[in-house]
């Protein structure tokens, strides 16, 4: 299937484009990959062409056109578009695909949608992450080079002169999907509907965050098995992963709206609202909502609400529901609809000396809910009833979680609790004192640098016949530098530090800061998960939920 995908830069250097093309990047760094010598290395596979332009001079054409004509002139004018044609790997041996045809379909699609503009065309053969799928690369500079008879696309009379920069609408995306489809098509090619909404929307943002947290997860997994032990996820999932796993899991079964918000509420914390005719999704670690439709078609009003036609039209076919039998059951069904959550890994955190942390996989178990202090379930039986089973299913998840870690009473769980509850306090002040080190160094840096930046200028200020003149033209520059100097003589004695080693101890106190805070985020979850088990617990033997009024605290759970 062949996909467009649009890039946009305000990067001046235009060569950059042109060394990406020809030499090998990392993948997910951009940065050139070296040899043993510090030379970059070309690409194994590639076929550049240069439209209104020599390709190996296009930095020195782009720049003399937007000389001629007075554009990007200013850092935030978007000075390139990138534009990227991707072909189905399976092309290759179903339609014959080759590098030369995926230049000619990449320089025929060049000419159709950016006439009159300087562009790099350029096809490689390696595809990403090793998919070894056909991509063609399209770079055009936005400020057109010459005049070009107008196309259906312009919506503008200007977008046809030159001088005038890239002017990308709605329409203009739609006719370059319909050219895509169109080519592909006429070639034979494997093609999917680019004028629909994807079923399951994944950003490059979420996919690049997928792969980073992948390899820390891989990491932690390769220390918990050489201790011998056996890692609980090898998966990690985003928090939009997190939302469509957990709507499809409520969809499959739900047969209202009602149904659908209660259901992933009450199952996953999930909040649901409808605002303008869209749904929008609020996870339960994040304060803003995240809308249907950047999950995908399938988590959008028209097609969930299909889905809960099809529910309600199953269940008046065969109204009769598997009764439950055991909490087993209702344990299984909840583990059946419950999507995975990975471990934060906190590299810094030395998980060898706290054997406790290392185990810790946050579950999503939820608080049991008290029927009599319930209104909404003491004013519909319905709803007490879905209460209820809700409550067998987490206190069986609950039973399963307490016999899995090993607590045998509840003081053992209690004594948990109190030894996470200090290690979180202990992960907040040691975050406080790093942020507010850094908001000290950063203070530094701004008095420091405010004093060397006018140094200079202070010499000629003293070396200067006319000190009065010389003042009065400079006088802000000069309050800074005796705003600098006094700065140092009350925190440094006099004695200017480097401001390069400033940096670095920020730099490195940047690092720590997010170390810290993971470790942080990390014991917080993990208290929270425990008063949730705790609490649970409490609501199972009847019994209050403050520790200090428990009795027989020595006596086994179950």
């Amino acid at each position: 299937m062949a996909i467009l995908k649009h890039l946009s830069s305000k990067s001046s250097d235009y060569g950059k484009a042109l060394e990406y093309l020809m030499f090998q990047h990392n993948e997910r760094t951009q940065k050139p990959l070296l040899d043993a010598n510090g030379n970059m290395m070309l690409r194994e596979e590639y076929y550049l062409d240069g439209l209104n332009c020599d390709p190996f001079s296009f930095d020195k054409e782009c720049e003399q056109v937007n000389a001629r004509f007075h554009k990007n002139r200013k850092y935030s004018e978007v000075k390139s578009h990138h534009y990227i044609l991707s072909f189905d790997p399976k092309d290759k041996e179903d339609s014959g695909l080759t590098g030369e045809k995926a230049q000619a379909l990449g320089l025929e699609f060049a000419n159709r949608f950016f006439p009159g503009h300087q562009a790099l065309v350029c096809t490689h053969m390696d595809g990403h992450n090793g998919s070894g799928n056909i991509h063609v690369h399209i770079v055009i500079n936005s400020v057109r080079k010459m005049d070009v008879e107008p196309q259906d696309f312009m919506e503008r009379t200007c977008d046809s002169h030159a001088g005038y920069k890239h002017h990308q609408t709605r329409n203009y995306l739609t006719a370059m999907q319909k050219g895509i489809m169109e080519i592909s098509e006429r070639e034979g090619l494997n093609q999917v509907d680019l004028l629909n909404p994807a079923p399951i929307k994944i950003s490059e943002r979420e996919y690049w965050l997928n792969r980073r947290e992948q390899e820390k997860l891989d990491e932690l997994n390769a220390r918990i098995v050489a201790d011998g032990m056996k890692p609980r996820t090898t998966t990690y999932q985003t928090q939009k992963q997190f939302l469509r796993d957990a709507i499809s899991d409520i969809a499959s079964y739900a047969r209202s709206p009602e149904e659908f918000q209660s259901g992933l509420k009450e199952k996953y914390g999930i909040t649901v609202k409808l605002s303008r005719d869209r749904y929008s999704y609020l996870h339960p670690d994040r304060e803003k909502y995240i809308t249907g439709r950047k999950l995908g078609s399938n988590f959008e009003k028209d097609y969930l609400f299909s889905l809960f036609a099809e529910n309600a039209k199953a269940e008046r076919q065969d109204p009769e529901i598997a009764p439950v039998s055991s909490i087993e059951k209702i344990e299984d069904t909840a583990e059946q609809h419950t999507p995975q959550v990975s471990p934060e890994y906190n590299p810094s955190y030395d998980y060898q000396s706290d054997p406790v942390a290392i185990l810790f996989i946050r579950s999503d178990l939820r608080l049991v809910v008290d029927l009599q202090s319930n209104i909404k379930a003491q004013q519909s039986a319905a709803y007490a009833q879905k209460v209820k089973l809700s409550n067998l299913k987490e206190m069986a998840r609950t039973v399963c979680y307490i016999q899995e870690h090993g607590y045998n009473t509840r003081d053992n769980l209690a004594d948990t609790l109190d030894e996470i509850t200090g290690k979180l306090a202990n992960a907040r002040k040691t975050l406080r004192a790093t942020e507010n080190r850094i908001k000290e160094l950063n203070e530094q840096i701004h008095y420091v640098g405010q004093y060397q930046s006018r140094k200079s200028l202070h010499a000629q200020f003293v070396k200067s016949r006319n000190k009065k003149q010389f003042r009065e033209a400079h006088r802000s520059d000069l309050e800074l530098y005796d705003a600098g100097v006094q700065y140092i003589k009350e925190h440094f004695d006099g004695k200017v530090p480097s401001l390069k080693s400033l940096k670095a101890e920020r730099d490195q106190l940047l690092q720590m800061k997010d170390a810290q805070y993971s470790t942080y985020h990390y014991f917080k979850d993990y208290q929270k998960e425990l008063r949730t088990v705790s609490s649970n617990v409490d609501a199972i033997l009847g019994k209050d939920r403050s520790r200090e009024q428990a009795k027989d605290k020595d006596r086994s759970i179950f």
